[in-house]
């Protein structure tokens, strides 16, 4: 006989793999249901935790975190408990293998794929960062390109950067092994080279060609394509290479962010969960609001049965709340929703500005259950961008709540 699941998370983002992780730390009996690949691969290798309130760029999160009003979903997970979670989601990362710089208590700086500064929480090991907004730490950097690389507009970054009171040197690197076979604009995209460049032959000619091209340097800024599966690759390159080194995020599909969401989905199959990958759940069986079963595309005929279950599908980009001409759903368990039916409610002029339909999303109790027909459902729990009460666009905490919703709601499933 089968033994039942613990918990059957439905969405395996970073979200509900941090809960997965969370959950079969403790030998809980764990599945996850994924319809897609990620969202994860259009990160370019930071967390934000709270970057912007109000319009303002946020340098101490934990501070900002105390004026959110009373809907967002850090004042439900806990004003005073965010901080110990912050710590605990950075140390579940590093168990993964996912390495990061910085801290809880003050921001740094990423520099996205465009050349400007963000404010972040975490970076990937090697990402090039600041410690302030309005400069770098360098005086003068080289810019490296591979020539043909299609992802990294190199003359858009240069500007930028020099914008930040840098000396910038723009140079293109040509490794014949990457380049002369090339056949199509697709094979010097940035997964692409990564799984080529692996950490053989190929990973040494790169940083063969990057000694050649670069002597007496300060630092050296090249394109995040190395390491798809693990950082190795990405130590091995840094030693490698003669001068200090740095990576910048490119445009996404992004290696960083592929790299951590493989990595999370090994290491939550290593403690023995089960990841059910291209499976959608399709259908929910709910009765006197409680969950009695699960059925996937993969299973129709047969439920999924768990003594918990978690929503964690995101929001409109990844279809976990869906446009119809009825108003916005949540299409798996009908819960009520925080958005307007009124269509003209759903946006207004200005394409850059703060959207109304990017704060669309679940709703829930104080303890992230989810609501249907206004009353909590007890065996259900939302977690992730699909929560409403945060513009995660705006706010740049997209990563934080998914990462610290998701231990909430396992710590509370433990204890259970």
């Amino acid at each position: 006989m089968t033994t039942p699941l613990n918990t059957l998370i439905i969405g395996g983002g970073l979200s509900g793999l941090t809960c997965g992780i969370a959950l079969a730390k403790t030998g809980r009996r764990v599945a996850i249901v994924s319809s897609s690949t990620s969202s994860l691969q259009l990160n370019g290798g930071a967390m934000e935790l709270l970057g912007s309130v109000d319009g303002k760029e946020v340098t101490h999160p934990l501070e900002a975190i105390v004026s959110l009003p009373p809907e967002h979903p850090y004042q439900k997970v806990g004003v005073d408990r965010c901080g110990t979670l912050a710590v605990e989601a950075k140390q579940l990362l590093a168990d993964t293998g996912i390495y990061t710089t910085g801290t809880v208590e003050q921001n740094h700086w990423r520099i996205t794929p465009l050349g400007v500064t963000k404010p972040a929480w975490l970076s990937l090991r090697g990402m090039a960062t600041s410690d302030a907004p309005d400069r770098l730490p360098w005086k003068h950097v080289t810019l490296l390109n591979l020539q043909g690389f299609v992802d990294f507009p190199i003359q858009f970054v240069a500007h930028n950067l020099s914008q930040l009171g840098c000396e910038v040197t723009v140079r293109d690197i040509f490794v014949e092994s990457l380049c002369q076979p090339r056949r199509n604009a697709s094979e010097m995209r940035a997964a692409n080279l990564a799984r080529t460049l692996g950490t053989g032959s190929k990973l040494r000619q790169l940083a063969e060609a990057i000694n050649q091209s670069t002597t007496n340097n300060e630092v050296v800024l090249l394109p995040a394509i190395a390491g798809l599966e693990d950082d190795y690759p990405v130590t091995l390159l840094r030693r490698l290479v003669n001068a200090p080194l740095h990576f910048l995020a490119t445009m996404p599909p992004s290696v960083p962010g592929t790299r951590m969401a493989m990595m999370l989905r090994h290491y939550f199959k290593m403690l023995g969960g089960t990841y059910l990958a291209g499976d959608t759940a399709c259908r929910a069986e709910v009765a006197e609001n409680h969950i009695t079963g699960i059925y996937t595309a993969k299973t129709p005929d047969k439920a999924q049965i768990a003594k918990h279950y978690v929503l964690a599908t995101g929001s409109l980009m990844s279809l976990g709340l869906v446009a119809t001409a009825e108003g916005i759903t949540e299409p798996l368990f009908e819960l009520d929703v925080d958005a307007p039916i009124e269509r003209e409610q759903w946006s207004h002029y200005g394409l850059l500005g703060d959207q109304p339909f990017m704060h669309f999303g679940v709703r829930t109790d104080a303890t992230l259950h989810g609501i249907k027909d206004g009353k909590s459902i007890d065996n259900l729990h939302v977690i992730g961008s699909i929560l409403a009460g945060h513009n995660p666009l705006t706010m740049s905490d997209s990563t934080g709540v998914d990462l610290l919703t998701a231990l909430a709601v396992a710590h509370e499933i433990i204890e259970k």
